[in-house]
């Protein structure tokens, strides 16, 4: 599916390039007491929304991705949940759903799978606010489950910062497994979310099309609120 443009071209929150060479692939720390039943279920509804959107091509997007003109004059807030569960395309898609998979498990565990399943759609609000604070007036549509990803990686950040991450290293023509501190790994790509929103401010018009301040919004909302979420009692 190619990106539309009206007005400028589709803005996505996308996590797959985030990292570079460097991809998490799951806790190797810990494992879940449960089946993570919600995060399934929301990679699930992920591939079925990106299902219809190959379906319905840019009618569909333009009709259910969020513009934030159009939330910001009271109109098709539904979009703000719809664009959450849509993707620009295949690379995408399969990047954003790797990195829930990675952190998604033991955050559901900690929580609880309702408190979970709130956190992550407001999560995604969060994420949707504020790239809409910084680009109110723009008339590109905006989709991505990223901005509420990035609230899971802050929770799990704040929740279980020592645990090693098995992460896939690109080297070249070469490949390995590493583990990594998760606090090293999600603050390296926090940084990389500042660094690039700071060059995307001052390179107006030249910007690659990420809504990294979507992935800033959903971070810091999941830091500041995921021990809430969680009851204070660290698994």
């Amino acid at each position: 599916m190619d990106p539309i443009c009206k007005g400028g071209c589709l803005s996505h929150e996308t996590n797959e390039e985030s990292l570079g060479s460097m991809i998490p692939l799951s806790d190797a720390s810990r494992r879940p007491s449960r089946f993570p039943i919600v995060t399934t279920a929301i990679i699930i509804a992920n591939g079925f929304v990106f299902v219809l959107e190959l379906m319905g091509g840019d009618a569909f997007v333009t009709q259910w991705a969020e513009t934030p003109a159009t939330i910001v004059a009271g109109h098709h807030w539904v979009t703000i949940l719809t664009a959450m569960f849509m993707h620009a395309g295949w690379m995408h898609i399969l990047g954003n759903m790797v990195f829930l998979w990675a952190f998604g498990p033991e955050i559901e565990d900690a929580m609880g799978r309702p408190r979970y399943l709130a956190f992550y759609l407001l999560s995604g609000l969060a994420a949707s606010l504020a790239q809409t604070a910084i680009m109110p007036s723009s008339t590109v549509p905006n989709l991505g489950a990223s901005g509420a990803i990035a609230g899971v990686m802050g929770a799990f950040l704040v929740t279980y910062p020592r645990d090693r991450i098995r992460t896939l290293l690109f080297l070249g023509w070469f490949t390995r497994i590493a583990f990594i501190p998760a606090s090293l790994l999600i603050a390296l790509w926090f940084l990389i979310q500042l660094f690039n929103q700071v060059g995307a401010v001052a390179d107006v018009g030249t910007g690659s099309g990420v809504a990294y301040a979507a992935h800033i919004g959903g971070f810091i909302f999941g830091v500041v609120t995921g021990r809430v979420f969680e009851g204070f009692q660290r698994p």
